[in-house]
């Protein structure tokens, strides 16, 4: 089980990294022009804690990984990351427009390899729990 943590735990870094191309990416300059400004800095600040999060909960995976598995609390803190990641894997289908992805060759792959990451998390953290 040590070496799924360390593969979440990695996967989890870069995902948090990724953030860092999502204003270039998504047009951000332009496209957020129209917000307010209040709403502008929610977006950006935000992503940015974000981002943040899923850094730590990567570190998290990979420095304590043995405690995560093995002790009353880090069953707990499982059994919290599964959850997350778990409701996340529903926002992917039921939170997100079809219309974004579908007919799409990069936004699909895209679409169903965050749907499998997702899915194989919060199995991951779940099977750690109930064991």
């Amino acid at each position: 089980m040590i070496l799924h943590f360390r593969i979440i735990g990695s996967l989890l870094i870069l995902l948090a990294l990724s953030h860092a191309v999502f204003p270039r990416y998504f047009n951000w300059r332009e496209e957020l022009q129209p917000l307010s400004l209040i709403n502008r800095q929610i977006m950006t600040i935000h992503t940015f804690f974000i981002a943040l999060c899923v850094f730590m909960l990567g570190l998290l995976c990979l420095t304590s990984g043995n405690e995560l598995i093995n002790t009353p609390f880090g069953k707990k803190i499982s059994l919290g990351m599964g959850l997350f990641w778990l409701t996340r894997f529903f926002v992917q289908f039921f939170g997100y427009s079809s219309a974004l992805w579908k007919g799409k060759k990069f936004e699909t792959t895209v679409h169903i390899l965050f749907s499998m990451l997702f899915g194989y998390m919060s199995t991951v953290f779940f099977i750690t729990y109930f064991t």
